[in-house]
This record gives C-alpha cells, structure tokens and sequence, in this order.
C-alpha cells in the first residue's frame, strides 16, 4: 500500500514558479513510476509528467515541456515537480499517482493541491 501526499500548490502571478512536492509512504517506492497530473475546473485530468523508478526515464506533456522539471527522491520517499513560467492555464488541481505498469492505469493516487496561476 502507498499513499501519497501532495503540497506546495498555492497563488502565484504569470511568469512565476512553484514547486510541489508529493510525500509518499511505503518501502516499495523506489520501484513505482511516478506521475503528475492535472485537473483545470471544468475539464478532464490530464497527464502533465511522469519519472521512471530508476531515473532513467522522464516525460512531460507537450504544454509543459521545458518549463515543469520532475524528479525524485528516493531517500525521501518524495517526488516534485518545478513549475517555471507559470501561465493561467496551468490553474488546476495537481494530483500524484503511482504506479507499478503504467499499461495498467494507476495503482494509487494523492488528493490534490491547488495550483492558481493569475494573469
């Protein structure tokens, strides 16, 4: 069993940065592939990052790319994900979810942080 806890969402201007940070429990860590994704009011959740257990792998939507950084700490049991130059649209609820395959979907998921990013 793992849970995940998400933190460091908050107000921010346009142009501006943030770091979340997902807390996770459970010895089997290092092994899950870990995501980020986004839900913005109104509309569906959607993938935004995703790192692989050995660090050898990270991917990000193409609306992010080159501004949001994922990474890990495995020592911490603790995923991020930087947020540089903010716009209004990546306004969302941020949600961390782990998974062991991601063939299979999800296995758990984090409640959220807000994320508002105004213009």
């Amino acid at each position: 069993q793992v849970q995940l806890v998400e933190s460091g969402g908050g107000l921010v201007q346009a142009g501006g940065s943030l770091r979340l940070s997902c807390a996770a429990s459970g010895r089997t860590f290092p092994t899950y592939v870990m995501n980020w994704f986004r839900q913005a009011p109104g509309k569906e959740r959607e993938f935004v990052a995703r790192i692989c257990w050995g660090d050898a792998c990270t991917y990000y939507a193409d609306s992010v790319k080159g501004r949001f950084t994922i990474s890990r700490d495995n020592a911490k049991i603790t995923v991020y994900l930087q947020m540089d130059r903010l716009k209004p649209e990546d306004t969302a609820v941020y949600y961390c979810a782990a998974t062991r395959d991601i063939s299979y979907g999800m296995d758990y998921w984090g409640k959220g942080t807000l994320v508002t990013v105004s213009s």
